[in-house]
Protein backbone atom coordinates (compact mmCIF):
# COMPACT_ATOMS: atom_id res chain seq x y z
CA UNK A 1 0.00 0.00 0.00
CA UNK A 2 1.27 3.26 -1.10
CA UNK A 3 -0.27 6.76 -0.39
CA UNK A 4 0.86 10.44 -0.42
CA UNK A 5 -0.30 13.19 2.01
CA UNK A 6 0.79 16.05 3.33
CA UNK A 7 2.00 16.34 7.15
CA UNK A 8 3.58 18.01 10.37
CA UNK A 9 6.50 16.42 12.12
CA UNK A 10 5.68 16.10 15.61
CA UNK A 11 7.94 13.42 16.92
CA UNK A 12 11.32 11.54 15.93
CA UNK A 13 13.70 9.45 17.82
CA UNK A 14 17.00 7.29 16.49
CA UNK A 15 16.01 3.80 15.26
CA UNK A 16 19.44 3.07 13.78
CA UNK A 17 22.45 4.86 12.70
CA UNK A 18 21.13 6.46 9.59
CA UNK A 19 17.45 6.14 10.38
CA UNK A 20 14.82 7.69 12.69
CA UNK A 21 10.93 6.55 13.66
CA UNK A 22 8.81 9.27 12.88
CA UNK A 23 5.26 10.75 13.36
CA UNK A 24 3.69 12.97 11.34
CA UNK A 25 0.19 14.70 11.78
CA UNK A 26 -1.41 14.05 8.64
CA UNK A 27 -4.29 16.02 6.33
CA UNK A 28 -5.51 12.86 5.44
CA UNK A 29 -4.18 10.22 7.55
CA UNK A 30 -4.23 12.01 10.90
CA UNK A 31 -1.20 11.02 13.11
CA UNK A 32 0.85 8.51 10.78
CA UNK A 33 4.31 6.81 12.25
CA UNK A 34 7.15 5.22 9.93
CA UNK A 35 10.71 4.76 9.73
CA UNK A 36 13.02 7.43 7.31
CA UNK A 37 15.83 5.87 5.93
CA UNK A 38 18.89 7.78 5.78
CA UNK A 39 17.45 10.25 7.88
CA UNK A 40 21.00 11.15 8.95
CA UNK A 41 21.81 12.17 5.49
CA UNK A 42 23.22 16.02 4.26
CA UNK A 43 20.30 15.79 2.75
CA UNK A 44 17.27 16.03 4.49
CA UNK A 45 18.40 16.05 8.19
CA UNK A 46 18.63 19.83 8.36
CA UNK A 47 15.05 19.58 7.73
CA UNK A 48 13.99 17.24 10.51
CA UNK A 49 12.73 19.71 12.52
CA UNK A 50 9.94 19.27 15.11
CA UNK A 51 7.01 20.70 13.27
CA UNK A 52 8.06 21.32 9.78
CA UNK A 53 5.43 20.60 7.43
CA UNK A 54 6.15 17.90 4.95
CA UNK A 55 5.00 16.21 1.37
CA UNK A 56 5.03 12.72 2.18
CA UNK A 57 5.29 9.56 0.59
CA UNK A 58 4.52 5.83 2.69
CA UNK A 59 4.66 2.54 2.07
CA UNK A 60 3.51 -0.14 3.88
CA UNK A 61 4.13 -3.81 2.98
CA UNK A 62 1.85 -5.07 5.69
CA UNK A 63 -0.63 -2.90 7.50
CA UNK A 64 0.38 -4.54 10.81
CA UNK A 65 4.03 -3.23 10.66
CA UNK A 66 5.25 0.05 10.38
CA UNK A 67 5.53 1.43 7.53
CA UNK A 68 8.26 3.77 5.73
CA UNK A 69 8.00 7.97 4.39
CA UNK A 70 10.05 9.48 1.92
CA UNK A 71 10.02 13.36 2.63
CA UNK A 72 10.12 16.05 0.88
CA UNK A 73 10.11 19.82 2.93
CA UNK A 74 7.05 21.99 2.04
CA UNK A 75 7.87 25.05 4.64
CA UNK A 76 10.54 25.11 7.09
CA UNK A 77 8.40 26.59 9.32
CA UNK A 78 10.09 25.92 13.27
CA UNK A 79 13.78 27.51 12.02
CA UNK A 80 12.01 30.64 11.85
CA UNK A 81 11.63 30.42 15.61
CA UNK A 82 15.53 29.46 16.22
CA UNK A 83 16.35 32.45 18.29
CA UNK A 84 13.85 32.11 21.02
CA UNK A 85 14.26 29.05 23.57
CA UNK A 86 10.50 29.40 24.30
CA UNK A 87 8.58 29.56 20.71
CA UNK A 88 10.86 26.47 20.32
CA UNK A 89 10.03 24.33 23.82
CA UNK A 90 6.40 26.00 22.82
CA UNK A 91 6.08 23.95 19.56
CA UNK A 92 7.98 20.65 21.03
CA UNK A 93 5.30 21.02 23.75
CA UNK A 94 2.66 21.48 21.25
CA UNK A 95 3.38 18.67 19.06
CA UNK A 96 4.29 16.33 21.86
CA UNK A 97 0.51 17.50 22.92
CA UNK A 98 -0.80 16.37 19.49
CA UNK A 99 0.90 12.95 19.53
CA UNK A 100 -0.66 11.97 23.32
CA UNK A 101 -4.49 12.91 22.50
CA UNK A 102 -4.52 12.11 18.67
CA UNK A 103 -5.32 8.38 17.84
CA UNK A 104 -3.38 6.67 14.84
CA UNK A 105 -4.46 6.71 11.64
CA UNK A 106 -7.68 8.69 12.22
CA UNK A 107 -7.65 12.32 10.17
CA UNK A 108 -9.38 15.56 11.99
CA UNK A 109 -9.06 18.57 9.53
CA UNK A 110 -9.63 20.49 12.68
CA UNK A 111 -6.43 19.45 14.19
CA UNK A 112 -4.28 19.75 11.40
CA UNK A 113 -5.31 23.13 10.67
CA UNK A 114 -4.82 23.99 14.54
CA UNK A 115 -1.60 22.61 13.81
CA UNK A 116 -0.68 25.54 11.65
CA UNK A 117 -2.44 28.28 13.43
CA UNK A 118 0.00 27.24 16.29
CA UNK A 119 2.61 29.16 14.47
CA UNK A 120 0.15 31.99 13.36
CA UNK A 121 -0.14 32.53 17.07
CA UNK A 122 3.55 32.30 18.01
CA UNK A 123 4.03 35.69 15.76
CA UNK A 124 1.45 37.54 17.51
CA UNK A 125 2.33 39.39 21.19
CA UNK A 126 -0.21 37.54 23.39
CA UNK A 127 1.06 34.04 21.92
CA UNK A 128 1.43 32.91 25.60
CA UNK A 129 -1.89 33.45 26.54
CA UNK A 130 -3.25 32.59 22.86
CA UNK A 131 -1.49 29.05 23.17
CA UNK A 132 -2.78 28.06 26.30
CA UNK A 133 -6.30 28.87 24.69
CA UNK A 134 -4.72 26.24 21.80
CA UNK A 135 -4.23 23.45 23.77
CA UNK A 136 -8.27 23.77 25.79
CA UNK A 137 -9.01 24.18 21.83
CA UNK A 138 -7.08 21.24 21.22
CA UNK A 139 -8.56 19.45 24.03
CA UNK A 140 -12.08 20.26 22.80
CA UNK A 141 -11.53 18.22 19.24
CA UNK A 142 -10.74 15.29 21.18
CA UNK A 143 -13.71 15.28 23.30
CA UNK A 144 -12.61 17.12 26.47
CA UNK A 145 -14.61 20.21 26.53
CA UNK A 146 -13.65 22.60 29.43
CA UNK A 147 -16.04 25.16 28.94
CA UNK A 148 -15.46 27.20 31.67
CA UNK A 149 -17.55 30.14 30.64
CA UNK A 150 -20.54 27.36 31.48
CA UNK A 151 -18.96 26.38 34.84
CA UNK A 152 -17.20 29.50 36.54
CA UNK A 153 -18.95 31.48 39.26
CA UNK A 154 -18.47 35.45 39.47
CA UNK A 155 -18.10 37.77 42.07
CA UNK A 156 -16.51 41.63 42.66
CA UNK A 157 -13.89 42.12 45.50
CA UNK A 158 -13.13 45.54 45.91
CA UNK A 159 -13.79 46.89 41.99
CA UNK A 160 -11.88 43.66 40.74
CA UNK A 161 -13.76 40.78 39.49
CA UNK A 162 -13.00 36.84 40.05
CA UNK A 163 -14.12 33.84 38.26
CA UNK A 164 -13.67 30.24 40.13
CA UNK A 165 -15.62 27.15 40.19
CA UNK A 166 -16.50 25.67 43.50
CA UNK A 167 -16.40 21.89 44.66
CA UNK A 168 -17.09 20.43 47.92
CA UNK A 169 -17.41 24.25 49.19
CA UNK A 170 -13.63 24.71 48.24
CA UNK A 171 -13.02 27.87 45.85
CA UNK A 172 -10.87 27.14 42.73
CA UNK A 173 -9.65 30.06 41.24
CA UNK A 174 -10.07 30.59 37.37
CA UNK A 175 -7.78 33.37 35.95
CA UNK A 176 -9.98 35.79 33.97
CA UNK A 177 -8.02 35.77 30.49
CA UNK A 178 -9.17 32.15 30.16
CA UNK A 179 -13.34 33.75 30.57
CA UNK A 180 -13.01 37.26 29.09
CA UNK A 181 -12.15 38.13 26.02
CA UNK A 182 -9.66 40.58 26.52
CA UNK A 183 -5.90 41.31 24.94
CA UNK A 184 -4.48 43.26 27.92
CA UNK A 185 -1.19 42.04 29.69
CA UNK A 186 -1.63 39.47 31.29
CA UNK A 187 1.27 38.27 34.49
CA UNK A 188 3.57 35.85 34.00
CA UNK A 189 1.84 34.62 37.78
CA UNK A 190 -1.73 34.33 36.25
CA UNK A 191 -0.57 32.79 32.93
CA UNK A 192 0.94 30.05 34.68
CA UNK A 193 -2.00 29.36 36.95
CA UNK A 194 -3.55 28.93 33.59
CA UNK A 195 -1.18 25.43 32.66
CA UNK A 196 -1.76 24.95 35.88
CA UNK A 197 -5.48 24.43 35.32
CA UNK A 198 -5.06 22.80 32.10
CA UNK A 199 -2.71 20.23 34.04
CA UNK A 200 -4.94 19.30 36.32
CA UNK A 201 -7.99 19.05 33.74
CA UNK A 202 -5.73 16.70 32.02
CA UNK A 203 -4.20 14.80 34.95
CA UNK A 204 -7.97 14.57 36.28
CA UNK A 205 -9.53 13.33 32.62
CA UNK A 206 -6.72 11.81 30.88
CA UNK A 207 -3.24 10.81 32.26
CA UNK A 208 -3.96 9.45 35.92
CA UNK A 209 -7.29 7.22 34.33
CA UNK A 210 -5.05 5.59 31.25
CA UNK A 211 -1.87 5.55 33.78
CA UNK A 212 -0.24 8.22 31.33
CA UNK A 213 2.60 10.72 32.05
CA UNK A 214 2.38 14.81 31.31
CA UNK A 215 4.92 14.91 28.31
CA UNK A 216 8.56 16.27 29.24
CA UNK A 217 8.11 18.63 26.77
CA UNK A 218 5.68 20.47 28.16
CA UNK A 219 7.02 20.39 31.40
CA UNK A 220 9.97 21.45 30.31
CA UNK A 221 7.84 24.24 28.53
CA UNK A 222 6.47 25.78 31.24
CA UNK A 223 9.22 25.53 33.70
CA UNK A 224 11.06 28.13 31.71
CA UNK A 225 8.85 30.97 33.14
CA UNK A 226 9.40 30.19 36.46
Amino acid sequence: MIWGDKGFLISKFKYNENSIISDFYTLNHGRSSGIIFGATSNKIRGYLEIGNLFQLNCTLKNESKIGSFKVEIIDPITPIFFNNRKKLHCITSAMSMIKLLTAENQKNHEIFKIINDLFIILKNENWIKNYILWELNLLKLVGYDLDLKKIVNKENKNDKTSYFVENSNIKKFVPAFLVENNNKNIEISELLNGFKLVTNYLEKNILIPNNINLPVQRTDFINLFK
